[in-house]
């Protein structure tokens, strides 16, 4: 990682915006049913407060879109992450204005400050530069630890930057970046990585430059359909995205000629709907009802699958084999995630649904890394440049 880390720069008696990624799944009371994200942030959050900073904490909550909504108040996150550090949590109403100002200028070193929801501001999301600056106004210093949003050039993920320095990157930002920056240019061979999910279309630039550096690509899920309908098979009613089969058809091509091993499914999960189906049966690839849908893939896949991941020295997994939030349609997504869990390589979780598949099968804590993010991970594994990394301050 070519950016400022924490560990690079002098913080004591600092006034340190820290911007996090709280953004937590809530119930419809507003209770927080997975509090990972916060716990991800706590070694930066706990590396300032130890040093002597004053933590001003920073992050958006939910889609308010620009207004203030009372569903989308941090309260209940500040208490959890009062629970979770030990220390005390001041939360202030608001993420600008006098009131900021104040509260911040009363902090004392080790302190922790959280702000208002960032999202009850359109100049957030608009990355408006005075919105950025009035954020910026308390602070001496900018510090990004939000990987799963650092693919958003928002005010405060980037905008900030402009009136922060240094701004540099917190130690959740800095071992997404280097974990999965390694695996990417510097891989242990083979390098294995797996693909799955609903939609071609999502990941159209991940397996363009995937195919490029990896020795095995694996596809499953919803997209695995198109990639069988440009071999000439039929798949029912599966899910298909109809302008993606020349695309599925060159990449097919692409990895012949680059030596890549591109395993598709041998057999799936087939059944008339995905909600309370009736009789679910498992056909090869060439043998899909013209009524019925592939759900998930099949033993044999699974076998096929497992025997290629377990030779592999490094893997990468983003989506899901089938729709494993089904109980008839798990096995394929849970049986690859037990193949990855008991692999001695490293194994890298791309965020989103891969991610909640293995804290589901309780599995996340044998992983090497999973990441906090799908849409950055996605287009970090694309190879694009992250606006919330670019704008960090190089070392």
């Amino acid at each position: 990682m070519n950016k400022l880390s924490i560990n690079d720069i002098e913080v004591k008696g600092k006034r340190v915006l820290v911007r996090v990624d709280f953004n937590v799944p809530v119930d419809e009371e507003g209770r927080i049913t997975d509090d990972r994200r916060i716990r991800a942030a706590l070694p930066t959050i706990e590396n300032l407060s130890r040093r002597g900073a004053r933590v001003i904490l920073v992050s958006h909550f939910g889609r308010p879109k620009g207004v203030v909504n009372p569903k989308y108040k941090m309260d209940n996150i500040a208490r959890r992450l009062g629970e979770l550090s030990g220390k005390e949590v001041v939360k202030v109403d608001d993420s600008i204005g006098a009131e900021v100002k104040s509260r911040v200028a009363g902090l004392s070193d080790g302190a922790l400050l959280l702000l208002e929801n960032v999202r009850f501001h359109q100049g957030e999301e608009a990355n408006d530069p005075e919105f950025a600056k009035e954020l910026a106004a308390p602070a001496e210093i900018f510090v990004n630890d939000a990987f799963g949003t650092a693919h958003r050039a928002h005010a405060s993920t980037a905008g900030v930057a402009a009136y922060l320095q240094p701004a540099a990157a917190g130690l959740l930002l800095e071992k997404e970046l280097s974990v999965m920056g390694k695996a990417l240019t510097s891989p242990e061979r083979p390098f294995v990585a797996i693909l799955g999910g609903a939609k071609v279309a999502d990941k159209l630039g991940v397996i363009t430059n995937l195919l490029e550096k990896v020795d095995s690509l694996i596809i499953g899920g919803g997209m695995a359909y198109t990639f069988l309908k440009a071999k000439g098979l039929e798949v029912g009613q599966s899910l298909l995205d109809a302008e993606r089969v020349d695309f599925a058809r060159e990449k097919i091509a692409a990895a012949e000629s680059r030596g890549v091993k591109l395993l598709l499914p041998f057999d799936v999960v087939v059944a008339d709907r995905i909600k309370d189906p009736g009789v679910c049966r498992v056909v090869p690839v060439d043998s899909i009802p013209a009524d019925r849908q592939g759900l998930d893939i099949g033993p044999e896949t699974v076998k096929k699958y497992a025997a290629e991941i377990e030779k592999a020295r490094t893997v990468i997994w983003n989506g899901p084999m089938g729709v494993f939030e089904e109980p008839q349609f798990v096995n394929g997504t849970k049986s690859i995630a037990a193949v990855l869990a008991a692999s001695a390589g490293t194994t890298i979780i791309g965020g989103g649904d891969s991610a909640a598949a293995v804290e589901q099968f309780g599995l996340a804590d044998r992983m090497t890394h999973i990441s906090t993010g799908g849409g950055a991970s996605l287009e970090f594994l694309e190879g694009k440049e992250l606006p919330g990394v670019a704008a960090l301050t190089d070392k």
